[in-house]
């Protein structure tokens, strides 16, 4: 029993990896006041990119005779990937900041782009390479778990607490830093009153547009982080068609769970991690799997729904999230 929940909290923690990425990167994005519903676009075009910067630095140096390094490409995926992020992130924030489009409509409209955009790069890229497209074992190898020395050879905590892939503690260090960065630092309080109150923080000097753009695409690139994770680590290096499935609307629901905070965030990645994979874990007999594969969702479901009965301003949704700022209107 002991062994199984191990096993079940390890799991979790890596499938609830991508779901911290792409809540932390929208939580960055609804604090500016801007509510990006593309998260799951965005997190397509994050997979297919960190999988082909890797891909196609492999494919280059085996061409020209040498031996891949899997540190370097693990850093071109990342950067690959938080570059595409920040692509989808900045059509989005062009649109609505410059142009006032609505924004529920444009975050939708940016989901079908990067979901289509993904899977097209995908396929198109797994046909030149002969049927599917796949990293090498180097770079395999670098999003493989860690073994920290000495730390990792601590019974029980060792294989539970420090034996994760590296994107899991990079997870982990961003979520503290945003909530240091919200909380203590004079910019993050900033963008928090542009997020409350845009006229109120533009009355006082504050550059609401530089803010909103900022903000928004750095949160689309974390995002598209989240996205890379799901093809260099769940999918192990190897594109699969619509491999996101879904993750992107989860993490919008686990924003909203952890009342837009980083910290909290963390713990409720790890619920809705869990939940994603307990089929593998607690099995029920006559249970159908089907009903495994809904719990995320109807986890999903309640939490809109206690969220909405509670009223606290200090766990709200910022109050301009969502609401085009018009200087004029002051």
């Amino acid at each position: 029993m002991l062994s199984t929940l191990n096993s079940l909290f390890i799991a979790a923690v890596l499938a609830g990896t991508p779901l911290l990425l792409g809540a932390l990167g929208e939580i960055l994005t609804e604090k500016s006041g801007n509510l990006n519903l593309g998260v799951e676009g965005m997190m397509f075009m994050g997979a297919i990119t960190g999988l082909a910067g890797s891909y196609y630095y492999e494919q280059g140096v085996m061409a020209s005779g040498g031996s891949p390094n899997g540190v370097l490409s693990a850093m071109i995926a990342l950067i690959c990937s938080f570059l595409a992020g920040t692509l989808g992130a900045l059509i989005y924030s062009f649109l609505t900041i410059t142009l006032r489009a609505n924004q529920n409509v444009t975050g939708l409209t940016l989901t079908i782009f990067g979901t289509g955009f993904g899977n097209f790069f995908g396929e198109y890229i797994g046909q030149k390479a002969g049927g599917y497209v796949a990293v090498g074992d180097a770079t395999k190898a670098a999003f493989t778990n860690l073994k920290i020395p000495v730390l990792s050879e601590i019974p029980v905590l060792g294989k539970l607490l420090f034996q994760y892939n590296w994107l899991v503690y990079f997870a982990i260090i961003l979520a503290v830093a945003m909530t240091w960065f919200f909380n203590k630092s004079r910019v993050g309080l900033n963008l928090r009153a542009v997020g409350e109150s845009p006229a109120t923080a533009d009355a006082a000097g504050i550059d609401i547009t530089r803010y909103k753009y900022i903000a928004t695409v750095i949160g689309g690139g974390i995002c598209g982080i989240g996205g890379m994770y799901m093809s260099m680590v769940t999918t192990k290096g190897v594109w699969v068609h619509g491999c996101v499935s879904g993750y992107g609307w989860l993490a919008v629901a686990l924003v909203i769970f952890a009342t837009w905070s980083p910290a909290r965030g963390m713990l409720v990645a790890l619920v809705f991690g869990g939940l994603t994979i307990m089929r593998m874990y607690v099995n029920i007999p006559g249970l159908p799997a089907q009903i495994y594969d809904m719990l995320p969702y109807v986890a999903t479901i309640l939490v809109l729904i206690i969220t909405s009965m509670r009223e606290s301003k200090e766990h709200a949704q910022p109050k301009s999230c969502g609401i085009n700022y018009f200087r004029e209107e002051r």
